[in-house]
């Protein structure tokens, strides 16, 4: 075989089997996907503003949908993710006054933000079934 002709041994970049997910790596990607789902979450939250004005029958009708077991539970995820994305923005802005930076405090603060979301969430859907 010819030195042209012969496969060049080139080095492998890392696969994703060696890494070790983290709970910061975790959360960084969460709070993209979050973001992510705001989009969405807005899109009802206009589309009830938008009933709303239109009347009675199109209002009662958002209303009933987001009253089902399916829409309490994409209102609730709406929640979560609006909580856990403020929660992970708060934590941003944290690192940036340089505080938590190292490994270990990043990583309490990055599970202080999971747990603080579902304990912030499941506390106003307390609050709200109270009022209701």
């Amino acid at each position: 075989m010819t030195e042209a002709a012969r496969p060049v041994e080139r080095p492998l970049s890392p696969h994703l089997s060696i890494y070790r997910f983290y709970i910061t790596m975790t959360m960084s990607i969460v709070h993209r996907i979050t973001g992510a789902a705001l989009y969405f979450g807005t899109l009802i939250l206009a589309w009830w503003l938008i009933a709303a004005a239109a009347g009675p029958g199109p209002f009662g009708f958002v209303t009933w949908l987001m009253g089902t077991w399916f829409g309490l539970l994409v209102l609730f995820g709406f929640t979560w993710a609006l909580i856990h994305h403020m929660l992970g923005g708060i934590r941003h802005l944290i690192w940036d006054l340089g505080i938590a930076i190292d490994k270990e405090s990043a990583s309490r603060l990055a599970w202080a933000t999971i747990v603080g979301s579902l304990a912030l969430t499941i506390l106003v859907w307390i609050v709200v079934f109270a009022v209701r």
